[in-house]
């Protein structure tokens, strides 16, 4: 029972939460500790507002940000921070009870960049060129309803299908023409990504609705089981993780966090806390142990690690904000929610940094992304910091 992992080229991160779909990196060999005035900085830039995320692939990398009334997809040289290509589209702010602007995170499959905006807009570009290959908006084409901050997450490619959370329980489109070849009914979905897992020898994908975590076979979008999880405001955004037979799912706004038992007709719950809630990124599962954000945007967070067994809380780090945790090589990379980067041993005894650098001021809600020595960093206002952490 594994979550997907596709090959990758050395080091990349070609999709949402890295190689294995589990916010890990394959890196191994990086600079985890610093000099006192931080990392050498590669390069920075500037894209717009909101907290997309970054992937990387064959040496370029890719985000989007929005400015002036528009979206805008970005690909820039890995290494330098040269743009090699943007697409600009209308699209909407969208800033309900936050700042607004991009939410999801482009997928690299092979040659090809899937993207899907807020509003809809679902495009396949040549990720070398830019050149726009087709795009559709689902919302139109389906006529299923946007929830209350857009659609977003990153899109799933899997078995020829682009697997989208849209609606109840995703939309799948034609990977090579954007041709709608299932959808779910016309209910909020949440804001989670499609997450790919083998159970009991059938593949399955993994998603949040508005009110549960849902499992649907990828061929024609059928339901194998759902945990019901009502959130306050529909807000499903931490994926799921799924380990030795057993589903974690966490929300914010006081929900908290459970663990169930899968291989039934329904899934079983076997614990549940207040105390763990992961309301806009998914923890890290390393060795029996959970290491992710305990908080709200509105709140003074804390990073935590937990056992994954029982629930139990073994450290907190407090103040933390509404910060993001990525890891390779048994290490930590925390960004705190007020830009302190901070590497440290993925432990369950303490939470004892061997590198700090203050690396970002304003909000950053984005996992950081660790890719071929370099350390990908943004805040919601679209500042990019990209940090040299290779060896030399």
């Amino acid at each position: 029972m594994v979550a997907f992992a596709f090959p990758s080229h050395a080091a990349d991160w070609p999709h949402w939460r890295g190689p294995a779909r589990n916010g890990i990196s394959n890196e191994t060999g990086w600079l985890d500790q610093w000099p006192a005035g931080g990392p050498v900085i590669a390069w920075r830039a500037q894209v717009g507002l909101g907290p997309s995320s970054f992937v990387v692939a064959d040496s370029r990398a890719f985000t989007m940000g929005h400015a002036d009334g528009h979206d805008t997809v970005f690909c820039f040289e890995a290494a330098t921070g040269k743009v090699i290509w943007k697409h600009r589209y209308p699209a909407e702010l969208g800033d309900k009870f936050f700042e607004g602007g991009t939410t999801g995170t482009p997928t690299v499959d092979g040659d090809r960049l899937y993207v899907l905006s807020r509003w809809g807009d679902a495009f396949c570009f040549e990720a070398a060129s830019g050149r726009i290959v087709w795009s559709v908006n689902v919302r139109k084409e389906t006529g299923i309803r946007v929830p209350d901050w857009g659609f977003t997450g990153a899109p799933l490619v899997l078995e020829g299908r682009v697997i989208l959370n849209v609606g109840e329980a995703g939309v799948a489109l034609d990977k090579s023409t954007g041709k709608i070849l299932w959808q779910s009914a016309d209910k909020n979905a949440g804001y989670s990504t499609p997450i790919p897992v083998e159970l009991q020898g059938r593949t399955l994908v993994l998603l949040g609705s508005s009110q549960s975590y849902l499992a649907v076979n990828p061929s024609d979008g059928k339901e194998a089981w759902r945990v019901r999880w009502v959130t306050e405001y529909g807000v499903n955004a931490a994926d799921p993780i799924v380990s030795d037979g057993r589903l974690f799912v966490s929300s914010g706004y006081a929900k908290g966090a459970a663990l169930f038992a899968l291989g039934g007709s329904e899934p079983e719950e076997l614990w549940r806390i207040r105390s763990f809630r992961t309301q806009l990124n998914a923890a890290v599962l390393h060795e029996g142990h959970l290491y992710g954000v305990d908080g709200d945007t509105t709140s003074i967070g804390s990073l935590k690690c937990l056992e994954f067994a029982t629930g139990t809380e073994k450290w907190a780090h407090k103040e933390f904000r509404t910060g993001a945790v990525s890891m390779a090589a048994g290490r930590l990379i925390a960004i705190s929610g007020t830009g302190t980067l901070m590497i440290a041993p993925a432990s369950p005894t303490a939470f004892t940094p061997t590198a700090t650098a203050k690396v970002l001021e304003g909000k950053c809600w984005t996992a950081p992304v660790l890719a071929n020595g370099l350390i990908y960093c943004r805040n919601t206002s679209g500042d990019v910091v990209v940090l040299d952490v290779r060896k030399k």
